[in-house]
């Protein structure tokens, strides 16, 4: 089955300055306030786990907190979703893989 294609609209969200943070060894820009998962839609990352089982891939689902499908492991931190995470400078985020 073909991935959605996901849409990134430039000038809609102002130039407020960036800021940078590692995902899978890939540097990733982002802007402040802005949360992970919006940094690695716009980046063109659809896959931020997958399952245990049939390792299915999982990405971006509700954007709102509840479903645990945007999962992400943060270095220091531990497995969060990434819709409502703020990118920090510098913070080191990797799939989700067996820890969620």
């Amino acid at each position: 089955m073909p991935q959605p294609k996901m849409r990134f609209i430039p000038g809609v969200v102002p130039n407020a300055g960036t800021l940078s943070f590692s995902f899978e060894g890939n540097e990733i820009p982002a802007r402040p306030g802005e949360t992970v998962a919006s940094a690695l839609m716009r980046a063109g990352v659809p896959v931020l786990r997958r399952t245990r089982i049939e390792n299915q891939p999982r990405g971006y689902f509700c954007g709102m907190g509840i479903c645990w499908e945007c999962a992400v492991f943060v270095e220091g931190t531990g497995v969060v979703r990434s819709c409502g995470e703020p990118a920090r400078p510098g913070m080191v985020v990797r799939l989700a893989e067996a820890e969620v």
